[in-house]
């Protein structure tokens, strides 16, 4: 068939023929399963118009439904030609598109659109809905003491901003370059910093990372926000406190076994006999009936 091709001949048309329409099955095949997507950002309190770029105008009477995905929660609020609860009171719907009111963070995630024709035609269009949120200000984890030699983290946390922010972090008021070595006054450290996640790893620790740390964040919406300043001291391993509390430990721990052994060899821990009392009555062998003397004695 290869040579037929190169030919000409009848060979060539019958395969020009068939591949011609493996690619219009193929063509009619993804426009069955056609799939639009994008992304739109949209300042929280504000209206955002979303569309339905799925819907064709040439299709007769399609069904129209519109679906809400955040993470693995499904929500179906357009069907059978109405919208549900809650979306009916602030979603105004048209077949090209809809447009929420007052949208709010809550309102970030998928929106879907799937179009089906009266003639098996099928398309879907998805528009990932970001509401912007200014960062708030963020809390920096930093540790008030750590050892020299050790491995350090430092955390940035923000919780408000959308899209979620990223995070640099200062040293006595100098930014921190994602590179140590790329700076004459960070060249002594060894530290690695996730602008993602707003972690800051010093390892090992050394003398030259004292100093006073704050953290910023910045999602391009809103002015950075700076969180508190914290002073962290990197110190040696105090080996002679550790020796002198392992040494009074050992002496607390003498004087208590010396306590119990005396308090046990002066009888402190011997049991009282505390049986019921016993009385012995005696009286002498020989007496007189004139004369009666009952002695008694007892003992407890």
């Amino acid at each position: 068939m290869a040579g037929a091709a190169r030919r000409g001949g009848p060979g060539a048309r019958a395969w020009t023929w068939t591949l011609q329409l493996l690619l219009g099955a193929a063509a009619v095949s993804l426009a069955g399963a056609q799939v639009t997507s994008e992304t739109k950002e949209v300042p929280e309190h504000q209206t955002a118009n979303i569309p339905c770029s799925a819907f064709n105008s040439r299709w007769d009477n399609p069904r129209i439904e519109w679906k809400f995905q955040k993470g693995s929660s499904l929500v179906l609020f357009y069907y059978g030609g109405e919208l549900t609860e809650p979306y009916r009171d602030r979603v105004m719907f048209s077949r090209t598109s809809i447009q929420l009111n007052a949208v709010t963070r809550e309102d970030t995630g998928r929106y879907i659109c799937e179009v089906v024709g009266s003639g098996s035609q099928i398309a879907k269009s998805e528009v990932n809905l970001i509401v912007q949120v200014p960062p708030s200000q963020p809390v920096a984890h930093v540790p008030s003491s750590a050892t020299i030699g050790s491995r350090t983290v430092l955390r940035c946390s923000e919780t408000e901003g959308s899209p979620p922010p990223t995070f640099r972090w200062y040293k006595d008021g100098m930014v921190m370059p994602q590179d140590p070595k790329s700076s004459p006054t960070f060249r002594n450290s060894s530290y690695s910093l996730d602008a993602a996640t707003g972690e800051l790893v010093f390892q090992p620790l050394s003398a030259f990372d004292t100093g006073e740390y704050h953290c910023e964040a910045t999602n391009n919406v809103g002015p950075p926000q700076k969180s508190d300043v914290v002073r962290m001291e990197a110190s040696e391993v105090n080996v002679g406190g550790i020796v002198a509390a392992v040494v009074v430990l050992l002496m607390l721990l003498g004087l208590v076994a010396f306590g119990v052994w005396f308090a046990y060899s002066r009888g402190f821990f011997k049991r009282k006999d505390t049986g019921s009392k016993k009385v012995i009555y005696s009286q002498p062998s020989q007496r007189s009936d004139g004369e009666f003397k009952q002695t008694s004695s007892f003992l407890v």
